[in-house]
């Protein structure tokens, strides 16, 4: 599902910084795995790079058998549309939209009528167990009904690869251990390829599968 061949990221500046030194990392379809390291060791670049928003330095990076590397911009954001859901730590939902509203706009701007789209999005709350919360603004929700939102909306194409970034990171751990319990059933359900990114040692064990990364490098890759 998601094939990296000796990938490299580096950024220019002042001085060069390597953020990935040579990654070569192949994630099967239907895994859940956790990417951990220390601050700066290249984690949060090796997801931006697997879920196309950024390209690598050199290297290459299929998903779904397709290469990234040549694709234009416009071909870049067909795949993150159609391949890709993408659950951030701080939630990026829109404070003048309902719960319902923030699910709807990534199908709304793929030109889904808006019976569909609302009947999709309804679909989804109820999934991820907001069904008596859906006509509430973020502001009006906790800290974990917000991140499920968040994840109603990075399923409204039921994408195959569900990339997180510290989901967990701003909640509490009571929180987030619902969260977590959350995204194992929606793996289970769905069958998605699941990667996140965390610090939270009880996230990454709770995955079948622990990448290690120091210094832009893979160090360990553990199988339970």
């Amino acid at each position: 599902m998601i094939v990296l061949d000796n990938v490299v990221k580096q950024f220019e500046g002042k001085r060069q910084v390597t953020a990935l030194g040579g990654v070569s990392l192949t994630i099967q379809k239907g895994e859940m795995i956790s990417i951990v390291g220390p601050s700066g060791s290249g984690k949060s670049t090796l997801l931006n790079i697997m879920g196309a928003l950024d390209r690598p330095s050199s290297g290459q990076i299929s998903i779904d058998g397709q290469l990234l590397a040549g694709l234009g911009d416009d071909d870049l954001t067909r795949v993150r549309r159609d391949k890709i859901g993408f659950i951030f730590q701080f939630f990026n939902l829109l404070p003048t939209l309902t719960a319902t509203e923030n699910v709807c706009l990534p199908l709304h701007l793929r030109g889904w009528s808006r019976s569909k789209v609302e009947t999709r999005a309804r679909e989804l709350l109820g999934l991820v167990g907001l069904a008596k919360r859906m006509d509430h603004l973020p502001e009006e929700l906790s800290g974990g009904e917000r991140q499920r939102v968040a994840i109603a909306r990075a399923l409204s194409i039921y994408p195959p690869i569900l990339l997180g970034d510290e989901p967990t990171g701003n909640l509490d751990s009571n929180t987030g251990l619902e969260i977590l319990a959350l995204l194992q059933d929606l793996h289970s359900r769905l069958g998605a390829t699941v990667v996140v990114v965390t610090h939270d040692p009880s996230v990454a064990a709770s995955c079948p599968r622990t990448v290690h990364m120091r210094d832009g490098l893979v160090t360990e890759d553990v199988r339970r």
